[in-house]
């Protein structure tokens, strides 16, 4: 008999943190399940941790090269056999009940896929600081039906916004077969958000939970901090080929929205290509893209003030939380949830 629910773990020298990850999951409510874990090259312990388990509903992979986090994760759908998806970072982990829940609300809905909001948490924290529902200014206190034009509005880089580019569905696996959707390869940051745009495009019914389940660490090293720029681009190139499609032409609404996101990507690479120099000191570098695109000074003047702020918070007032947002959002609130936000039996 298959299992109900496959987690897919794609994990790359998180040897610290990859034991939490998995125990989260195979502690679950909902015991029908498998967990396969794709070790994408690593170089320290992160197999030999994923290995000492014995419980057999764990598989291991390891690709001998490290292919990337999209290739990783389409290796571990192909292989996986359950009703649904749910894919699990190897730094992150899932409160006890969160599968069970998830699994029972979206066959109440007849969803094709399904999200719980994210609790944020500090590398080393014992509590989480906020949720992506709490930092996204939308007051959402029922299951609310997500379609394609709102998920594209709401996501829109460094602006407050619902960002459920972030989250982390759990999928219908018959439809992604059915749809033959898969993650891009060409994608290394971001690959969720245009994953869920393959979904939502191919006529995916897909719903958000209030309650948070998952839990999100921020690591100061981790891959969505990797390169601003790295980011843009992919994302502008995404956006563009999503742009060609003939179902996409058709959708004046949704085609504003990602025009508008493409601008912005845009606006942001002629920033950072400024920014970037300067940070390092190459003074010559950053006149030469100033003079190429001088609509970045009034940019930078317009950001300068909330940069100062966020300086002032972090080094003088000693608010960690001002660079904690992924992808460079802005940050409603500044400081931690108070306890009783969150059930104490989800922080483990």
């Amino acid at each position: 008999m298959n299992p109900k629910v496959s987690v897919i773990i794609p994990a790359y020298n998180t040897e610290v943190y990859i034991k939490k990850a998995i125990e989260s999951v195979l502690n679950q409510t909902l015991t029908e399940l498998e967990v396969i874990v794709v070790d994408d090259g690593s170089t320290d312990k992160t197999v030999e941790v994923a290995k000492s388990f014995t419980d057999r509903r764990l598989k291991v992979i390891v690709n001998p090269q490290n292919l990337g986090v999209s290739a990783a994760r389409n290796l571990a759908i192909r292989a996986a056999k359950g009703e649904w998806i749910a894919v699990l970072d190897s730094d992150d982990w899932y409160a006890h009940e969160r599968l069970e829940k998830l699994v029972l609300l979206a066959e109440q809905a007849n969803a094709d896929m399904i999200a719980d909001d994210v609790y944020f948490i500090k590398d080393g924290a014992t509590s989480p600081w906020s949720t992506l529902i709490q930092e996204s200014g939308e007051h959402i206190d029922k299951i609310l039906q997500i379609d394609i034009v709102y998920f594209v509005e709401t996501d829109v880089y460094g602006k407050i916004g619902l960002h459920l580019g972030l989250s982390k569905p759990i999928f219908k696996r018959e439809f992604l077969v059915k749809h033959s959707i898969e993650y891009d390869e060409t994608l290394s940051i971001a690959e969720d958000f245009w994953f869920d745009m393959k979904c939502l495009i191919n006529g995916a019914r897909f719903f958000l939970v209030p309650e948070a389940y998952y839990f999100y660490r921020s690591r100061s090293f981790s891959l969505v901090r990797e390169s601003r720029l790295k980011r843009l681009n992919q994302s502008c190139i995404a956006t563009s080929s999503f742009m060609q499609q003939k179902v996409v032409k058709k959708n004046p609404a949704l085609m504003r929205a990602l025009s508008y996101n493409l601008t912005v990507y845009n606006k942001n690479i002629d920033y950072y290509q400024v920014l970037l120099p300067l940070k390092q000191g190459n003074w010559l570098l950053a006149l030469r893209e100033l003079t190429k695109n001088p609509s970045v000074f009034y940019d930078f003047t317009f950001k300068l003030n909330d940069m100062i702020k966020r300086r002032f918070q972090y080094y003088v007032m000693g608010n960690e939380l001002v660079f904690e947002m992924p992808y460079n959002i802005q940050i409603k609130r500044r400081k931690p949830m108070h306890p009783s936000f969150y059930s104490p039996s989800n922080n483990k």
